[in-house]
């Protein structure tokens, strides 16, 4: 009897190993086929069932994905799918292997199979069923971090609330190592609207895999998960706004432009005032200072191609006043080098307080 195990076992080891370097190619119609093949063989192989529900997954089939996940299910000894009972019938018992305390057995090939379940079942929109089967997750596997942020990834799709954010940051204490764990934090804070934790979840997934960034370019069955989880999560970033998903680019060169007028503002105001005060014992230093002044805003805008592009859009949206205000102190300061008199000093020292108290209150 032992003899005939060991070649069947690496027999369906072969076809599970085909079949995942198939999906990892993406040729998942092929790598069912091998599944197809064990399962006619074993039909009651749970990772064969579970690795076909995921492949269906991965090829946007989820009625197909949700049988495979009921068999697999089944076969694991896990509890049938969740339904909403006839009307007048009492709710089925607790079985006595879900009782606090106790570990229900198989929970190891079984929590894989109703994560599979879950996500057949959201993409199906039957949101009840979904959540039940994320509280059955949660109750077999709660020292389990795969178990923990995967049910709470589908409870938010599902029912969201705090069970939600609460298994989410359970999945993180338990592997905090882990860029899925802290992605899925972030996915269930952008659906509660908790925008700051969002943004520090992702930023931190991103510190410990650069590469998520890109993760919905991922093939197979492999990282399905990572993939499904950072599509949703740049889309409802993309939906909220969020900076942590897309930089606002007018908010971006008003803010630079911005920052310009004031160093030119600072600029011209100090020069003048220095200028000023070396006028009545030394005209012509007083005079050479301000042309060294205009020399020096000339070197601050030495490349017009960083705030040249937006700038009339920048005019348009309220920066006219400080824009036109901070280039007359500019040009006064040059009036004075060429000609002197105080008039155009005041003039200058006036523009740029103005130029400075405008840039600034349109923060």
């Amino acid at each position: 009897m032992p003899s005939d195990a060991a070649p069947d076992q690496s027999a369906a080891d072969g076809y599970l190993q085909r079949a995942h370097l198939l999906a990892e190619l993406g040729r998942y119609d092929e790598g069912i086929g091998e599944l197809t093949a064990l399962i006619a063989t074993e039909p009651a192989h749970v990772p064969a069932l579970t690795m076909l529900a995921r492949m269906h997954l991965a090829a946007d089939r989820p009625s197909e994905a949700l049988a495979a996940a009921e068999a697999a299910v089944a076969a694991a000894g896990g509890p049938p799918a969740p339904e909403p009972p006839a009307f007048g019938t009492p709710a089925a018992e607790t079985p006595a292997s879900d009782t606090p305390g106790t570990v229900p057995p198989a929970a190891g090939e079984v929590v894989p199979a109703l994560v599979a379940r879950g996500f057949a079942l959201l993409d199906l929109e039957r949101w009840k069923p979904a959540a039940a089967t994320a509280d059955e997750i949660l109750a077999r596997a709660p020292g389990d971090a795969y178990a923990q942020r995967s049910a709470a990834a589908v409870l938010s799709a599902s029912r969201n609330g705090q069970a939600a954010l609460d298994a989410a940051w359970r999945g993180v204490e338990l592997s905090p190592d882990e860029p899925e764990a802290h992605l899925v934090l972030g996915l269930v804070a952008v659906r509660l609207q908790l925008f700051d934790l969002a943004e520090r979840a992702y930023r931190e997934a991103l510190r410990l895999d650069p590469g998520l960034g890109e993760a919905g370019q991922d093939m197979g069955v492999a990282r399905l998960e990572r993939r499904r989880y950072a599509e949703t999560l740049e889309h409802l970033t993309a939906m909220a706004d969020l900076p942590v998903a897309r930089p606002d680019p007018v908010r971006t060169v008003d803010a630079g432009i911005r920052r310009l007028l004031l160093s030119v503002a600072g600029l011209s105001l100090i020069a003048s005032v220095l200028v000023a005060a070396l006028a009545p014992a030394s005209p012509g230093a007083s005079r050479l200072f301000a042309v060294l002044a205009v020399a020096g805003v000339a070197v601050l805008l030495r490349r017009p191609a960083t705030w040249q592009p937006g700038l009339r859009e920048a005019m348009s949206r309220g920066l006219v006043v400080p824009v036109y205000a901070a280039a007359a102190a500019v040009v006064l300061l040059l009036v004075y080098a060429l000609v002197g008199g105080p008039l155009p000093l005041v003039g200058a020292i006036t523009a740029s307080v103005v130029a400075g108290f405008t840039a600034f209150a349109r923060r």
